[in-house]
């Protein structure tokens, strides 16, 4: 068939689809709304391959209303008046709005998003828009305050494995009438191979199984096979099993022994072995603030971008924008001040329990909370020269507990300066009797 396995698969009713059951789940206000003929304009935000397109489809016949749709990449301002314009005879005719499928409609700039504006108030529209990007800062407010916003995940693993095996099986629309053969093996790595996407992961399927099929039948499809078709080397590696610790493992430690080169080595072990970029993103995130800390604070500004680049952009743009951030904080001066501080911290509240907060730190909105002595002798630090005043902010039991030891590396000799100062500053405490 000429037609692509990707496109052949779709869907066409909501028992049919695959993932994102949050959103078209039985029972499901989305599923309700358009089943009952009262449909509503949307917003859908997800990944590449997760269903956007393929729930507007679906949307549309459950709903059985006109459908129409069209790419922001190949259409413009006149596609959308021509398309309008049957949009209104159809209405005229009907009474029913014609859903409008408008694929990547982040595309569009203000004033031709401004366009649907009017048609979608008049309820001759229902449109239905599909974005890899963030709505919030990629389609303009008013069309945001009229459609409704739903996030599409991507496709967990076991989601995407039912999807590969329904086009090895099926005999019209799939592969069933190659009576091909695929190794449990060469099913996962088409997952891993995926990123999520089905729209990838059965492309893949669909070249590997005509590659194969050129040889002996049937035709068995192993991982062998599918590096020769897909000219990609499988990397072992199993997300649940010792592999992934180890490779993280291997990552977090190159990056705290500041070795750009080993960090950027592990970092691409784990992409191209399949593993979910964000989980990477999620623990660069996580050693900006254990093991750099304030001695570079943008370090966790660098982890966050990657994070925020990944969700926005995706493979194989975003790839480097991980390596950046890897790069960034092998590169990093090094202090695991804040994580010991934050050990510290919860060992003495485990310890102390909750202690009373001072009186004259408590605020002291009403008459009685001022006569029981709430807010009183506090000290307004901005009433002095230098924004600061000699006052205990502590607990009483706990009075002159040092926390936050910073280092004298980088960004944090600074703060550790200007904690040596104040201190300096401080008058010297009457010791207890």
């Amino acid at each position: 068939m000429s037609i692509p396995l990707s496109e052949r698969m779709r869907p066409e009713k909501f028992e049919e689809m695959v993932g994102q059951q949050h959103l078209i789940g039985p029972g499901s206000s989305l599923r309700k709304a358009y089943q009952s003929g009262h449909p509503f304009s949307l917003i859908l935000w997800g990944p590449p391959g997760t269903g956007k397109t393929t729930l507007a489809g679906v949307l549309a016949k459950e709903a059985g209303y006109p459908f129409r749709s069209f790419s922001a990449v190949t259409s413009g301002v006149k596609d959308l008046r021509e398309v309008v314009a049957e949009a209104e005879k159809s209405f005229a005719l009907t009474g029913k709005p014609t859903i409008l499928f408008v694929d990547e409609i982040h595309r569009f700039n203000k004033a031709q998003q401004d366009g649907f504006l009017p048609y979608v108030e008049k309820g001759v529209i229902v449109l239905v828009g599909a974005t890899t990007q963030n709505p919030s800062f990629e389609i303009i407010p008013p069309l945001l305050s009229r459609a409704r916003v739903l996030t599409l995940h991507p496709l967990e693993r076991e989601e995407l494995r039912e999807i590969l095996e329904k086009a090895i099986n099926d005999r019209e629309s799939g592969l069933g009438s190659l009576d091909l053969k695929v190794e449990p093996a060469a099913l996962d790595y088409l997952v891993d191979l995926s990123g999520g996407d089905a729209r990838v992961a059965l492309n893949n399927l669909e070249s590997a199984a005509y590659h194969v099929m050129e040889g002996e039948t049937p035709a068995l499809l192993d991982v062998a096979a599918l590096e020769e078709a897909l000219t990609k080397k499988a990397l072992p590696y199993d997300k649940a099993g010792e592999e992934h610790y180890n490779l993280i493992s291997a990552f977090h430690k190159s990056l705290r022994g500041s070795d750009a080169h080993a960090s950027l080595y592990w970092l691409y072990r784990m992409v191209m072995a399949g593993e979910d970029p964000l989980f990477i993103c999620r623990r660069m995130i996580r050693f900006a603030s254990e093991d750099i800390g304030m001695a570079d604070p943008q370090a966790l500004q660098q982890a966050l971008a990657a994070f925020d680049a990944w969700e926005k952009v995706g493979p194989p743009e975003a790839e480097l924008a991980l390596a950046q951030a890897a790069v960034y904080l092998a590169s990093a001066p090094k202090s695991n001040a804040l994580y010991m501080a934050e050990k510290g911290v919860k060992a003495e509240i485990e310890s102390s329990g909750a202690l009373p907060v001072p009186l004259h730190i408590r605020n002291a909105p009403t008459r009685l909370m001022k006569q029981l002595g709430y807010s009183k002798g506090y000290l307004y630090p901005h009433n002095y020269p230098t924004g600061w005043v000699d006052q205990e902010y502590l607990p009483e039991k706990i009075r002159g507990r040092a926390f936050y030891k910073p280092s004298d590396r980088g960004f944090e000799r600074a703060i550790r300066q200007k904690m040596a100062e104040i201190e300096r500053k401080r008058k010297p405490k009457k010791p207890e009797s």
